[in-house]
């Protein structure tokens, strides 16, 4: 399968962040996204640079003050003050229920709290880079499938499935999925879905398209009464206005059984199939296997080719990004799995 890969990616490479209360190297690192790289390259998939500028779609998914910030974000925090570009900086206020979120602060820390949804997503010199190459890889798939193409990937980093249209979290900045999706649309596809199986509900996503019936969402994730995102992926957010019905969530409790989550998949794909999409998005998030060190589900590598398999028997034109999946050394033969489990090699 024809890949978009970047080099780019490297650029976002922050040291550490938060998690439990304590301070830890990234589970998100350059590293995932070259593991992927080298397994594709072994099993003889084309890899090439992305060529589409997505900046035109970005402001579709994504509001302007916030690509603003974030393309700024950096070059703004080191002119703050001396020292700055050798730390990380990280939101420590929010504007939650009422607090006013529609006036932009000053002070770069509001800024910071304002446009993130948690402290889980450190900056870098290179954060924009990265991230821009990565819905570049989104739109530059698009194109490919509009033009004919039946399926491509896009092996990009920093993931995007939890950055909404204002805002960052969980390692995500640039909504991936919407990009491609919007790309679609704008091309012609009258009709897109988005399936997400990553271990974590694609609350940006989600949000992204809940009022529109143009795009399902359809999302299996670990339960969000106790896993993350926490404050969306339950069942009975089906979407609002023009959008009522076109959302589709299938929480799973942590821990719960292949056997489980393949009922789950069934019944996502059921509800894509009704909906007689031109194209399909799938959020590939890797972090169902059973190594993986931040989530609980049970996927073994074979697992994921039986995954692919299924989403081939869609028969749709199908744009996949890589999302989630921290076990990194294991990230490649899981990713290649879904794609040829998908060609049916």
């Amino acid at each position: 399968m024809l890949t978009f890969f970047s080099d780019s990616h490297h650029a976002h490479a922050p040291q550490y962040e938060f998690f439990r209360g304590e301070r830890v190297p990234c589970f998100e690192t350059p590293a995932r996204a070259e593991y992927v790289k080298a397994r594709l390259s072994e099993r003889g998939h084309v890899l090439q640079t992305p060529d589409a500028d997505s900046r035109a779609v970005l402001a579709k998914v994504h509001s302007a003050r916030y690509l603003a910030f974030l393309e700024h974000a950096w070059r703004d925090w080191v002119q703050l003050e001396a020292g700055n570009e050798e730390r990380q900086p990280f939101p420590s206020v929010w504007p939650v229920r009422t607090l006013r979120s529609d006036v932009e602060p000053l002070n770069f820390t509001a800024r910071l709290g304002l446009y993130s949804m948690d402290n889980g997503s450190p900056l870098s010199a290179g954060t924009w880079q990265a991230a821009k190459a990565g819905a570049d890889a989104a739109a530059s798939a698009a194109a490919l499938l509009t033009a004919g193409e039946r399926a491509v990937f896009c092996c990009s980093r920093p993931p995007g499935h939890h950055a909404g249209p204002d805002f960052m979290g969980g390692y995500c900045f640039l909504n991936n999925a919407a990009v491609a999706a919007q790309a679609l649309r704008d091309g012609g596809a009258a009709r897109v879905a988005v399936l997400d199986v990553d271990y974590h509900h694609g609350n940006g996503t989600q949000s992204i398209f809940y009022d529109r019936s143009d795009v399902l969402f359809v999302s299996l994730h670990g339960d969000p009464m106790t896993e993350y995102p926490f404050y969306l992926g339950h069942a009975d957010e089906t979407g609002t206005g023009k959008g009522a019905g076109f959302n589709l969530n299938l929480p799973l409790p942590a821990g719960c059984t292949v056997v489980r989550w393949f009922e789950a998949l069934e019944a996502a794909c059921l509800r894509i199939a009704s909906f007689k999409a031109d194209a399909l998005v799938v959020s590939l998030g890797l972090d169902t296997f059973a190594g993986d060190p931040i989530s609980k589900f049970a996927l073994q590598p074979d697992d994921f080719i039986r995954l692919g398999e299924r989403l081939g028997k869609l028969g749709l034109p199908t744009v996949f990004v890589l999302e989630g999946g921290y076990a990194a050394a294991e990230l490649g033969t899981n990713a290649v799995n879904v794609i040829e489990g998908f060609e049916g090699l």
